[in-house]
């Protein structure tokens, strides 16, 4: 009996040694409490009279688009949890894992503190295995947080420079997901470096073969072993695919690790028939990290990871071997919605993400600081390539709040070195010095040397350490680093406002003053909105890859969806998106979704025509089409307009057309006249009835108080199609165990929680969340009449346990794969040969004429002011046949230049320049020759130009930094560059 009972014991002490690491979902069954009471860090308190949550939950969340970012409500909130472990967790390791709070929290298990975390940006956890209760005892965890917008960090009284009332929307308390782990006690450690120290585990890929589908696939893993004996450990390794099907198993060499110790364990092994991430085409893997003791697993960390190859280089980006032009949006971390802020179910967050896939942009930049782990698992998941910030507000900064930031960038890093869609690390929202870029690099290099992410900042046109850069509005061109703008198109346009003849009638521009300054390109409609976005996209595409030595990688349009955040327009929130706050989308979506269809040039011809076909008799309006096609013609009724006359690469103006009732069609044609492709636009009837629709999720309406699903409402005509100019006000009702969150519109609190709004343009969403009781919620809408619609939902049972869930947040969401593959075509191509120039000399200042071709946009050539000196003569490299030169002249914005140009003395151009975002180019009479120059032709008139401050009172870069605007006789040339035509 005896021998049996050691036995028995030793076969448990076994099993605990052995035991599997156990991830669970952490955010069910929490209690908040608005206000402070000191009390509540004792186990014993009484918490019964506070508000039931499921996280994530922001506590001011009500206020999301209902108040401006400066007045979102700050204070201490409480949040409890009372939770049971199972009984195998005795004898284990257990952490927590919170993936972000804002902004600060004290945390307490069991009455004793566990830490403080500050930042109010990165994921964090605690090691609690010996604060723990056991035997189907309580734990209770407390937590403190204080969102107030001027927290300091306690040790050093020094404010966190990304506390910022302009960018960083502040959502209080836990408003991220929350995980608790159970391993054994030799385990791979958590990427939780500021609380734990620990660095988790790596996964990258080398020796691409991306023609072939192979690589070589590496994996580390940071071990410790907390046991009190020595273990010898083999390491293992499986792979995936998304299909389930296994790949490759691979091992690494067998380690002993003492009793206290940590080490780094690693294999790597060539994987076949590999499918490489891409853009549109968010393929992940499984990978598997596997410690063995004696041939047994005794932790397994599961990793959802893709592979993709990457190159920086030629003033180009390259993905899996091909050049993709940088073509997307610079996005609000926050990434908000209504009465909800940030903290929504993943699959929302993935049908948000997505929406700019489908716009065609490839690249999200998240603003100011590191946007939070479901987010970025999003964009793996959708294709979305990402630039990712630590913390910053502007420009550089030092002391406590550098040393803050590096911190911040540290851990995003290590939290995050595993997700594919991330591209770029970004240092600062504007330029730092190059010790700091220095600094930050180190820290990429230490922590994900090969991760194949490029590492900068805006601007750091300059700079000799930075991987990328690029101004915020304006075309930046390299031959070396690839350069792109980080938030261009900063214009505000309402969804409710189409144009000038569609009710309710806004004349584009109205709205009141900001800074006492017009505030008209903040208050557009979404037609003139449009229409800027294809102006301000053709000055990046025009010097897109192809074009020459010194190309621009693109540009990211600022921002994707209306954002509870810095606004210059008439509302409390900015207005700049492609879709509005319940992503519903708005025309320049689809300005974008033309123009960007491919990698560099469209691969996929597309038409657009900008607006809608319901006026009133007598309207004669401006038609605009975006198209990718050479031609485009206009039909209404069948009737031929002819073509459209064409600027800006994609736009298509047709003047004065006169409103039919019927149809407008438009068809792209190529320069041969081959039809390419087409669009029509039908007049719909009067508003007959409403309708309601479950925006379709790929994963069910789950009753765990946090689920949200997307209702969208519409004003029909008798036929079911859209009225787009219908302004109805719509009633609804809700019963069944469901929470009302509402939507937006204009007019009193932006209708936040109000269960009466109207429709805009014949269209509005509510979001309905769910409660911890499953069933069936029946929706109703009425409006004056028109005929009611209802809608039924149904909320199925979430399984939870003791505060524990097995079902994580993202589980069963599903890859996007539409765009497939990377295609091994070329994505451009050549349209002329650049000619070096290898001397100049100039009329005055000539020991500095070099600068005016330098690849260096921060310097130039400028004569003495005297329009006799005010002249440049380059020296090309070889006799050639000049056709075109660009220019990028100082004061580019404002400022119109009257110039001669020959060619070895004959003349190849007279005429003047035009004011543009950077560059010029000049089309030339062609002319074979090795020495051109450039000459001021007539002394400069001081001209309006465009504004040259916003209406921030912010002046505007318009060049280099010394101000030529009012000079006469000055002739300036940041960089030149000199052309032939291609061979024939």
């Amino acid at each position: 009996m005896i021998k049996k009972t050691i036995a028995l014991l030793l076969a448990f002490a076994c099993l605990h040694t052995h035991a599997q690491r156990i991830t669970y979902n952490f955010n069910s069954n929490w209690k908040v409490f608005v206000g402070d009471t000191a009390a509540a860090s004792a186990p014993s308190f009484n918490d019964a009279a506070w508000r039931p949550v499921t996280l994530p939950w922001a506590w001011n969340e009500d206020d999301a688009f209902k108040k401006d970012i400066k007045d979102l409500t700050t204070g201490i909130a409480w949040y409890r949890k009372h939770f049971r472990l199972p009984a195998t967790a005795k004898g284990q390791k257990v952490f927590l894992e919170f993936e972000g709070i804002r902004q600060a929290g004290d945390f307490y298990l069991n009455g004793q503190h566990l830490g403080l975390q500050e930042n109010g940006v990165t994921a964090f956890g605690f090691d609690i295995t010996a604060y723990l209760n056991y035997s189907d005892s309580d734990n209770v965890l407390s937590v403190r947080i204080d969102n107030s917008w001027e927290y300091h960090e306690r040790a050093t009284k020094t404010k966190f420079q990304w506390e910022d009332k302009n960018f960083n929307a502040n959502y209080g308390g836990i408003n991220k997901n929350v995980y608790l782990h159970i391993t054994g006690k030799t385990y791979q450690t958590l990427p939780l470096f500021t609380t734990l120290g620990t660095t988790g585990v790596y996964i990258y890929a080398n020796q691409f073969n991306i023609k072939q589908g192979t690589a070589t696939i590496h994996t580390e893993s940071e071990i410790k072993n907390e046991d009190d004996k020595p273990q010898t450990l083999q390491y293992e390794v499986t792979i995936t695919d998304a299909d389930g099907k296994p790949v490759k198993t691979f091992t690494g060499d067998k380690t002993t690790l003492a009793p206290g110790s940590t080490t780094i364990v690693q294999a790597a092994s060539v994987v076949n028939e590999l499918h490489f991430w891409s853009w549109g085409y968010g393929y992940l893997y499984t990978v598997q990290t596997i410690l063995k003791i004696n041939g047994k697993p005794v932790d397994v960390v599961t990793t959802k990871t893709g592979f993709r190859k990457t190159e920086f280089k030629n003033g180009m980006i390259y993905l899996n071997d091909r050049v993709i032009m940088v073509h997307g949006y610079a996005q609000r971390t926050s990434n908000e919605w209504p009465a909800i802020g940030l903290s929504v179910p993943a699959w929302l967050s993935d049908y948000s993400n997505h929406l700019m896939v489908e716009s065609n942009g490839n690249l999200v930049r998240w603003m100011h600081i590191t946007p939070w782990k479901q987010d970025i698992e999003s964009c793996d998941r959708v294709g979305l390539m990402e630039a990712m910030p630590a913390g910053d507000a502007e420009k550089d900064i030092t002391g406590t709040r550098w040393e803050q930031r590096k911190a911040v960038m540290r851990d995003a890093i290590i939290y995050n070195r595993n997700n594919p869609s991330i591209i770029f690390f970004e240092s600062g929202n504007e330029s730092i010095s190059e010790e700091h870029m220095k600094e930050m690099k180190a820290i990429r290099d230490q922590y994900d040397l090969h991760g194949g992410r490029a590492i900068g900042s805006r601007e750091m046109l300059d700079s000799k350490v930075a991987e990328y850069g690029g101004e915020m509005l304006y075309t930046n061109k390299s031959a070396h680093i690839p350069l792109w703008a980080m938030e261009y198109s900063r214009d505000e346009g309402s969804r409710k406002f189409w144009d000038d003849y569609t009710p309710p009638y806004h004349k584009d521009g109205d709205g009141p003053l900001y800074n006492n300054q017009n505030a008209a390109v903040y208050n557009r409609n979404m037609e003139s909105h449009a229409v800027e976005n294809v102006k301000r996209w053709f000055e990046f595409w025009n010097e897109r890859p192809g074009t020459g030595a010194r190309v621009s990688a693109g540009g990211v349009n600022i921002v994707f969806a209306e954002t509870n955040t810095h606004h210059r327009g008439a509302e409390n929130y900015r207005r700049s998106g492609e879709v509005d706050a319940l992503r519903i989308i708005k025309q320049n979506f689809y300005a974008n979704q033309v123009m960007w269809d491919g990698w560099v040039n469209p691969e996929k011809y597309r038409i657009h025509i900008i607006g809608h076909w319901n006026y009133a008799n007598g309207v004669k309006k401006d038609i605009y089409v975006v198209s990718s096609a050479a031609k485009v013609e206009l039909k209404v009724n069948g009737r031929s307009l002819g073509f459209g006359q064409k600027s800006d690469g994609f736009l298509f103006t047709f003047k004065n057309v006169e409103w039919k009732p019927g149809s407008i069609a438009a068809t792209g044609y190529d320069e041969q006249g081959k039809q390419l492709c087409e669009t029509a636009i039908n007049t719909v009837g009067e508003p007959a009835a409403l309708r309601l629709t479950n925006v379709k999720r790929p994963v069910p309406f789950m009753a765990d108080g946090h689920d949200l699903s997307l209702v969208e409402v519409e004003v029909v005509d008798a036929k079911g199609n859209r009225c787009p100019t219908a302004l109805h006000m719509v009633n609804f009702t809700m019963d069944g165990p469901a929470e009302w969150r509402g939507g937006m519109a204009q007019g009193p609190d932006n209708y936040i929680l109000a269960k009466s709004l109207p429709v805009e343009n014949g269209v509005n969403r509510v979001l309905i969340r769910s409660t911890t009781t499953a069933g069936k919620i029946t929706i109703k809408a009425t409006a004056e009449g028109l005929q009611p619609a209802t809608l039924t939902l149904t909320s199925l049972p979430f399984e939870e346990k003791n505060g524990l869930a097995a079902s994580l947040p993202s589980a069963s969401l599903p890859c996007r794969l539409e765009r497939g593959p990377t295609p091994l075509t070329p994505s451009y191509a050549i349209t002329r040969t650049p000619v070096a120039i290898v001397k100049a000399t100039a009329g005055a200042h000539a020991d500095s004429a070099f600068t005016s071709y330098d690849d260096n946009e921060l310097s130039d050539w400028v004569n003495d002011g005297k329009l006799s000196t005010a002249w440049i003569e380059y020296e090309l490299e070889r006799e050639a046949t000049v056709s075109e030169i660009t220019l990028k002249l100082n004061n580019f914005r404002s400022r119109a230049y009257p110039l001669i140009i020959t060619v070895d003395g004959k003349e190849v151009f007279t005429g003047s320049t035009k004011p543009t975002l950077g560059y010029y180019t000049i089309v030339c009479k062609p002319q074979k020759g090795k020495k051109v120059r450039i000459q001021l032709a007539m002394l400069l008139k001081e001209e309006g130009g465009e504004q040259m401050v916003e209406v921030s009172g912010k002046k505007l870069d318009d060049g280099v930094a010394r101000d030529d605007s009012k000079a006469k006789g000055t002739l300036s040339i940041i960089e030149a560059e000199i052309y032939e035509p291609l061979k024939q």
